[in-house]
């Protein structure tokens, strides 16, 4: 270990490709895999993962937005890459330069872009979004809107120099349980599906239908048509154990300091937390800059390599403190796990109120990856 490094999060690449050769070996022969690497791919390293990813066979990748595609091309990846967010129209020269795929979300945007393409006479290539139930970004076919809906995709589509390849939809709980979750998911499905005969008996069709994210994966294999999109799968949650994927970050820290503190006095800031004897008091040098979730304070323990240590008073913005009191063994300079092999990311985010994708994508810039695999 390079004690240099106060904390670091060590990203198994080998994990990353195990988990994409097990998502890739449920869905059907011929359905591509596009792989959401948006948000440095939840932590993980946008480049690293997407280099594997390459290496490994995906078809496509998906970021949030412009800055996270140029990235990947700065960095030699050349599969697809579907922006999933806006772009506005001043850089719509960047989006074709960069090869890149553009989501139109509504006929307005789409009509924006065919303006900047026909100045420049180039094509853009586009994903149409729908909204079936997420109420977020899409064109709005619900209920009484779905005539309406079909006849704004049908104009954007047919906007000039704009490559309709795509459509797509997103499940908003298809991750979740019970009757309520599942009958609203294909409700979703079934409107998804709707849309896509009717613009083709006006001959509207494209190469490129997807919908299945993570939960529709594992929960509704059915949703795969010509491509899925699974993203937290890829770093191994959300699969409930069902797949065997593996978790493919591992946050470590190690003790820089221990003192003794006497009973009865506070610790950290607010005093939220009093000692209760004689207490051997290891500090960390991980805080909530580096994504330590504040929430956390008093609410969990750390791993070290006698067993779990309490973490005591608030947590603060570059430190907080664990009780080592019960662990002798344990001493300046020894490795402290906060989430990874021995403690599972997403039995951390849950004692936060949370989910595994904010802890990960929470780690913060500051904390070095070191990748192996």
């Amino acid at each position: 270990m390079d004690l240099r490094k106060r904390t670091w999060a060590e990203i198994s690449l080998d994990n990353i490709e195990h988990n994409y050769r097990r998502i890739r070996s449920l869905i059907p022969e011929g359905c591509r895999f596009l792989g959401v690497v948006k948000a440095d791919a939840y932590g993980h390293g946008a480049v690293q993962v997407s280099r594997r990813l390459e290496a490994a066979g995906a078809d496509y990748l998906a970021v949030s937005c412009l800055d996270e595609a140029a990235e990947l091309r700065g960095a030699g990846i050349g599969l697809p890459i579907l922006i999933l967010g806006h772009t506005p129209r001043e850089y719509v020269r960047e989006l074709i330069d960069l090869d890149l795929t553009q989501t139109v979300t509504c006929e307005a945007k789409a009509v924006e872009y065919s303006e900047e393409c026909v100045k420049l006479g180039k094509t853009l290539r586009i994903h149409i979004k729908v909204d079936t139930g997420m109420s977020r970004l899409g064109f709005l076919c619900a209920g009484g809107y779905f005539e309406q809906g079909i006849g704004n995709i049908i104009s954007a589509c047919r906007q000039k120099n704009l490559e309709y390849e795509g459509i797509y939809t997103h499940f908003a709980v298809s991750d979740e349980p019970g009757e309520e979750a599942e009958r609203f998911t294909r409700g979703q499905f079934e409107l998804f599906c709707r849309v896509i005969d009717a613009l083709g008996k006006k001959g509207i069709s494209f190469r490129l239908r997807h919908c299945a994210n993570s939960g529709a994966v594992v929960n509704y294999p059915e949703t795969a048509l010509d491509m899925v999109r699974p993203g937290i799968l890829l770093y191994g949650f959300g699969d409930g154990g069902r797949l065997g994927l593996r978790p493919c970050m591992r946050l470590m820290t190690h003790v820089s300091t221990i003192k003794y503190i006497d009973e009865g006095l506070p610790v950290s800031y607010g005093g939220t937390f009093v000692t209760s004897r004689r207490t051997r008091m290891g500090v960390i040098p991980i805080g909530y800059a580096d994504g330590l979730l504040r929430s956390l304070s008093n609410n969990c323990s750390f791993i070290t390599e006698r067993g779990p240590a309490p973490q005591r008073g608030r947590i603060c913005m570059d430190m907080c403190m664990i009780d080592l009191t019960d662990l002798t063994e344990v001493n300046l300079d020894s490795l402290i796990e906060i989430f990874g092999e021995r403690q599972s990311a997403e039995e951390l985010a849950a004692r936060a109120g949370t989910i595994s994708y904010e802890l990960l994508c929470s780690v913060s810039k500051r904390v070095p990856r070191v990748y192996a695999g």
